[in-house]
């Protein structure tokens, strides 16, 4: 036994970028714990601050939230897979909500304030009345996150929000923009299965808003009210993606911008389309490159929210016109810009989810001792990387190259397509052949680490008995090698 905690069999699984059906369910299971010990984390740390860092009516209405949501638990469980499916995992509407990824952003935003304030775009740690002012607004999103999961649960409430600059988001259900901008009252009330908005003192319509059977859809004749996107479900009886393009902890702040790729992206008619005309047949392309690719999107996929497509092309994006991320505390988001085609959908999933397993994985298993150091050639990117990030940059790039080298033996794409694929193949392979031995050969990793490391050696070994054509292979090499050089040239003129 490597790991007290993982399995040997399963280790060797996600060290071939794959996972049976009960690895992907302990790897969520374990997300899932640990996201219930953060919701703890904020209510006992809430419970224990100051007053004058959090005032008691603000402690007051998250007890009355929390006790919104422990009724809608009580309802019992909503129909459907629940909130993991393919994980094994039913859930109850509370619960979903609680699960939902971008809550991990929101929570972790939460006990920053009441820890010790945050760090504000320039760099200057908030305190005094303006820490006590965004704790105010952040902990008022879980009153929205209690009404959602009550809408769900079809529990009659009538509440006050604050809508944020002029907008209130109920998640999962959708957007009211209110008369007026800035912080405004709504007061919320749900009967039988209309829920009305209401905005005490404005001459502003009440917003009457209708929900479908199971909740799931929320619609209104007013403009006012945008219901939330959702893509369908990527195969036959899963549940259906949202597609968030309102949370407003969808994308890091200010302190944290250079972990997103790009801007967050409203999605209009226009744009919805175009997200409709990549998802149609993604699943269709990531069976190609192996039915566990399907599983796994499944299993751990729980959101995409839309990025910017980025205004110019860069080493990151070039080989796709998009861009994609995952944020590390929001296991089962996936963020990224709308994808040209249904192949690049594909791919974007192969990519990040291989991100989120990683990260799943690192949370339960220590893999290396390695410091935050940026020493690392990654053909991916143009700058010095550490061994974490160029340990998921080689995962998830190896996981891409068994995905395209599948795409590219099917005989089910045109000539063309296959083309493309083995190009796509010879690029990524070529990429990780370069970075793996610097993962490899280190000092740093551990028993489990090791083992990681071996078995993705093994997995390249494997594509090696199906190379790409001479001509593919060869444009990877100058490609690859072309970088390598810029980046040389670029570190010996620092270190001048």
């Amino acid at each position: 036994m490597i790991s007290a905690v993982l399995p040997e069999a399963s280790l060797r699984e996600l060290g071939r970028t794959a996972g049976s059906p009960d690895t992907l369910a302990l790897l969520v299971r374990d997300q899932h714990t640990r996201r219930l010990l953060l919701m703890r984390a904020v209510l006992d740390t809430v419970e224990a601050a100051d007053t004058r860092v959090c005032p008691e009516p603000v402690r007051a209405r998250l007890r009355e939230d929390w006790a919104l949501l422990e009724a809608a638990d009580r309802a019992g469980e909503r129909a459907g897979a629940g909130a993991w499916p393919g994980a094994g995992i039913r859930a109850s509407a509370a619960l979903d909500r609680l699960l939902y990824p971008l809550v991990g952003p929101w929570a972790r935003n939460c006990l920053r304030l009441l820890g010790g304030g945050v760090v504000g775009g320039d760099g200057v740690v908030e305190e005094g009345t303006r820490r006590v002012w965004l704790l105010e607004r952040d902990l008022a999103h879980f009153s929205a996150l209690a009404v959602a999961a009550a809408v769900r649960a079809r529990v009659p409430f009538a509440v006050r929000l604050v809508a944020r600059d002029g907008v209130l988001v109920i998640p999962s259900l959708g957007v009211l923009r209110t008369a007026d901008a800035g912080e405004v009252p709504v007061d919320v009330a749900l009967r039988g299965e209309r829920v009305t908005f209401r905005q005490p003192g404005s001459s502003a319509a009440d917003v009457s808003v209708r929900l479908n059977a199971d909740g799931t859809t929320a619609r209104s004749d007013t403009p006012a009210w945008t219901p939330a996107y959702a893509l369908p479900g990527l195969v036959p009886g899963a549940e259906a993606v949202p597609l968030d393009d309102a949370d407003p902890y969808r994308v890091a702040g200010p302190q944290a911008r250079q972990q997103d790729p790009s801007g967050p992206a409203n999605v209009d008619g226009a744009g919805w389309a175009g997200w409709l005309r990549s998802w149609t047949g993604t699943a269709a392309l990531l069976r190609l490159g192996g039915e566990h690719r399907v599983a796994e999107a499944v299993a751990v996929l729980r959101c995409v929210v839309p990025l910017a497509t980025p205004a110019t092309s860069t080493a990151q994006t070039r080989s796709t016109g998009s861009c994609s991320g995952t944020r590390r505390e929001a296991f089962g988001a996936v963020l990224s810009s709308v994808p040209p085609n249904p192949v690049a959908f594909a791919a974007t999933l192969v990519h990040e989810i291989q991100h989120a397993k990683l990260a799943a994985l690192n949370e339960m298993v220590v893999l290396h001792h390695a410091g935050p150091e940026e020493r690392y050639f990654a053909p991916w990117r143009p700058g010095p990387r550490p061994y974490e990030a160029l340990l998921h940059g080689v995962y998830s790039h190896i996981a891409l190259s068994d995905f395209f080298q599948r795409c590219a033996l099917s005989a089910a794409l045109s000539p063309l397509q296959r083309e493309s694929a083995w190009d796509r193949y010879a690029l990524h392979r070529e990429q990780v052949r370069v970075a793996l031995p610097a993962i490899v050969e280190t000092e740093h990793l551990t028993p489990s680490g090791r083992l990681l490391a071996n078995t993705l050696t093994e997995e390249c070994a494997r594509m090696d008995a199906d190379p790409p054509p001479r001509k593919a292979q060869e444009d990877a090499r100058q490609d690859v090698d072309r970088l390598w050089r810029r980046w040389r040239r670029e570190r010996a003129a620092v270190s001048r």
